[in-house]
């Protein structure tokens, strides 16, 4: 089963599965099947605007008033790995890169770079 699972203050929070895996999980427990959500996708950036590089995190992240600590629990990680990524001391996976572009509303982050 191709699990996520997302953890806050070191303990698992959500689980993340293939929605083929939901499916036949509600039917294992009698529950009826559920409805297939609409997809809405982000606007790609325009193409003469290149997205945001990662070493902009910090000030992407002021600029959204959103204090380390609290983007850093919100992202499912620890705050001092949030200030390593930001001082590019460490490279987040993909994973990370996904959860702090949901969370800074910057679309692109969550692709391979």
């Amino acid at each position: 089963m191709g699990v996520q699972v997302i953890s806050r203050d070191g303990q698992p929070e959500y689980a993340v599965l293939p929605w083929e895996q939901y499916q036949a999980l509600l039917a294992a427990a009698g529950q009826p099947v559920a409805e297939q959500p609409a997809v809405t996708q982000a606007a790609p950036a325009p193409a003469n605007e290149p997205l945001p590089a990662l070493s902009s995190l910090a000030q992407l992240r002021q600029d959204k008033g959103l204090a380390l600590d609290k983007l850093a629990r919100t992202v499912g990680i620890s705050p001092s790995y949030l200030a390593m990524i930001e001082s590019g001391e460490r490279e987040p996976d993909a994973a990370i890169r996904r959860s702090l572009a949901w969370e800074l509303g910057v679309p692109g982050w969550g692709e391979a770079s």
